[in-house]
């Protein structure tokens, strides 16, 4: 059998800087208008692939997870490059878990970028996004990265120019809440039209929010238009969470919002200072919460790590393909 080929990846969380939530749609998922946003909290994976004949699959995480996504990714891409072998996968979880942070679809679209790049095979933006898009909505941002705007269910994805957010506080409170369970309390219509005045502004609103933060990204006009419909319904379930939205107002964050369907909450402050403040003041409110510093991490970065962790020297140092090529193609 080959020689081993390894990576280790750095699997980068998300927020929603902002999430409307529109229609049920035939096939069961919703319409949304969504900004996803790229951060520095991951999870961490080592990947380790040997060629060969009968192909194998092990995952271990430090998390026990049940049906994870890690491997039935790492399955789809060596169906489709009919790859054999033997594939290992250490998974360090670091991202919380139903906290609408997208740890999971992270992960797998890391397995996506490294598993062809390590078998030393070349699959296309679009291959990728269509199996991206079988595993799971929030999939095809992370073979991305960076600002992007998500229509659709979440995998039309347009990208938007790299915001400054160096300062943040994620609050990640002892909840974990079912994405399912949110979206039933939404009681979004079937295929109902976004019609009537209410619908009307909260469109109106989030095209100015796309287009102040098309036009002038490095400004502050963005923030204003930052909202999340799941936080109406999550927040009357789980009564800790706006107190812990509005104390992040307080301390002077903004914005201050649930991510996803939560529960994580995230702050943007205008200094490391006042964000430190916040961060001691938060700790002593106890409740089992965790805290975690975090800042927005671009397309640019994002990417040119999996480059630097998967492509051959020459690409690292010159070119710019995305997804990145093999140091294995022969």
């Amino acid at each position: 059998m080959s020689a081993p080929r390894r990576a280790r990846l750095k699997a980068y969380a998300k927020v929603n800087l902002s999430l409307l939530v529109g229609k049920r749609r035939q096939d069961g998922f919703h319409e949304l208008r969504t900004v996803f946003q790229t951060v520095s909290l991951g999870d961490v994976l080592e990947v380790e692939y040997r060629p060969g004949g009968r192909r194998r699959i092990e995952l271990e995480s430090s998390v026990a997870i049940a049906d994870n996504i890690v491997a039935r990714a790492a399955d789809r891409v060596m169906q489709t490059i009919k790859a054999g072998g033997e594939l290992r996968i250490r998974l360090d979880k670091r991202v919380p878990m139903g906290g609408g942070l997208g740890g999971g679809s992270s992960d797998a679209a890391a397995v996506l970028l490294a598993l062809p790049a390590l078998a030393g095979v070349r699959l296309s933006e679009e291959r990728l996004h269509g199996i991206a898009v079988a595993l799971g909505s929030d999939v095809p941002f992370f073979l991305m990265g960076g600002t992007a705007l998500g229509l659709g269910r979440g995998e039309e994805l347009y990208p938007l120019p790299s915001l400054r957010g160096r300062y943040g506080l994620l609050v990640i409170p002892p909840v974990a809440v079912s994405t399912a369970e949110a979206y039933q309390a939404l009681n979004r219509p079937m295929d109902g039209e976004l019609t009537g005045e209410t619908s009307f502004h909260r469109m109106k609103g989030f095209q100015s929010f796309a287009r102040a933060m098309a036009s002038c990204a490095q400004g502050q006009d963005w923030k204003a238009f930052c909202e999340n419909d799941f936080e109406a319904v999550v927040f009357r379930r789980y009564p800790l969470l706006p107190s812990l939205q509005r104390k992040l107002r307080r301390l002077g964050a903004w914005p201050a919002r649930m991510s996803g369907s939560g529960s994580t909450l995230f702050g943007l402050f205008a200094s490391r200072e006042e964000r430190d403040r916040a961060q001691t003041a938060m700790s002593k409110m106890g409740a089992g919460l965790r805290l975690k510093p975090m800042s927005f991490v671009s397309r640019e970065r994002y990417q040119a790590e999996f480059v630097k962790a998967l492509a051959p020297p020459e690409q690292q140092e010159k070119e710019k393909t995305w997804p990145p090529r093999s140091q294995y193609e022969e």
